[in-house]
């Protein structure tokens, strides 16, 4: 019964910080000139990676490798599969060039750098980590000065700017409840799958993950909702390449990570891989830079067939 307490209390904490963190990417956007995607993957991204951070770098410390690992896998996984799913069958978004060019190649590098270094051995060293974090700072670096707009926004009412303190404390509260909705979260669902004798890692692919992807869920359905769509993809975009260069970076710079369970690499980071892919084609097919409900149903298709591979 707590443990489900835990969870609710957990969910209404996450749809109220992605409301706060919303309101003050929107209103960071205005005030500095700088594009919403490009705010939606630094701002807002980093706010929502930050539950990633904390698990996997607490887990690492106590001991438990694959959860740091199972959770940033996961979590980049359901972020697409299910998070993005859910965001484009609620309404389509347009992209533009940029998209392709920069935002997606991005991700698509980070991957298969993450891929490159812990494949062989099964660990993620110390300077490996340093290496992931400078490719980040390089990233957005480059995205800070010259990424252009990637989403088509539609025209909507004007935005009145928010005085300097609402901004700060939107950012901060929408970050703090986030992150403690996370906690909560987290620890309700892991200690209901407990009680059905679920393995490490399996808890962390699917259910840590999917706590820890619920920020991103909420920022992103909340931005659609409030027509903010370029805050919504650059979201997820930029919470992927979070999740890999900052979130295992950072905890493998405090201590290596290594991996027990060979499944998560015969499987987990396969199916990271293949549906890191899959989003490009889907951005062309059938409808020329726009994804749109077809592609939320192959997203969700391939998510339920991952969860079903995992577990069985």
């Amino acid at each position: 019964m707590l443990n489900l307490l835990f969870v609710l209390a957990g969910l209404l904490l996450l749809i109220a910080g992605g409301n706060w963190l919303l309101k003050s990417a929107v209103d960071l956007s205005l005030k500095l000139s700088i594009p919403k995607i490009v705010i939606g993957m630094t701002v807002v991204s980093f706010a929502t990676s930050a539950p990633e951070l904390i698990v996997s770098i607490n887990a690492a410390l106590d001991g438990f490798p694959d959860l740091a690992l199972g959770n940033v896998v996961g979590s980049n996984i359901a972020n697409l599969g299910l998070v993005l799913a859910i965001t484009v069958l609620l309404s389509s978004i347009d992209v533009r060039r940029s998209f392709y060019t920069t935002d997606w190649p991005v991700m698509m590098l980070a991957s298969i750098l993450f891929f490159v270094f812990i494949y062989y051995d099964g660990v993620l060293e110390q300077w490996e980590g340093i290496v992931m974090v400078v490719c980040l700072f390089l990233f957005l670096i480059y995205l800070l000065r010259f990424q252009k707009q990637a989403v088509v926004e539609e025209v909507d009412e004007k935005t009145v700017m928010l005085p300097l303190y609402k901004t700060t404390l939107f950012l901060g509260l929408g970050g703090v409840a986030l992150w403690g909705g996370s906690e909560l979260l987290i620890e309700g669902a892991v200690g209901l799958a407990n009680a059905f004798g679920v393995s490490e890692r399996v808890i962390a692919i699917t259910v840590v993950s999917v706590g820890t992807s619920i920020p991103e869920l909420a920022a992103s359905v909340i931005a659609i909702m409030k027509k903010e769509k370029a805050i919504s993809l650059g979201n997820l975009l930029g919470s992927n390449i979070f999740n890999l260069l900052a979130v295992l970076g950072i905890t493998s710079i405090i201590t290596p990570i290594q991996v027990v369970d060979q499944g998560l690499l015969n499987n987990d980071i396969f199916w990271m891989l293949g549906i890191s892919f899959i989003v490009l084609p889907l951005v062309f097919i059938p409808k020329g830079l726009r994804l749109g409900w077809r592609d939320g149903m192959i997203l969700v298709g391939i998510y339920a067939a991952f969860v079903y591979v995992t577990i069985g």
